[in-house]
């Protein structure tokens, strides 16, 4: 091996240390809590289970839009495709027209 390139791989193993710490270092003030995701410092537990308290009512009825499917209504609104079939009998989930309003309690 010549100097040449001996003295590139100790800066390119010098540059990889470096980054790896980087990574490190930013994976532990993730962890505890030093990020930038607005919790004033707190661990991700207690922001996250603050922001998830206020669970807002699933909607009693949904109008349907353009490309909609019972798969994406149900995950949009919170309620079952099963439950939504139950109180929707006369709507068939294959075809569903935008404007129909659907039933969701």
């Amino acid at each position: 091996m010549n100097k040449r390139t001996s003295a590139t791989a100790r800066i390119l193993a010098v540059l990889a240390l470096v980054a790896a710490f980087v990574l490190v270092v930013v994976a532990i003030g993730d962890v505890l809590g030093g990020g930038s995701d607005g919790s004033n410092g707190q661990g991700r537990g207690e922001g996250a289970a603050r922001r998830a308290e206020p669970k807002r009512p699933a909607p009693t009825t949904y109008e349907v839009k353009s490309g909609d499917t019972l798969l994406a209504i149900a995950s949009r609104t919170g309620v079952s495709v099963a439950r939504i079939e139950r109180l929707n009998p006369e709507v068939d989930p294959q075809i569903l027209i935008a404007g129909e309003t659907l039933k969701l309690r």
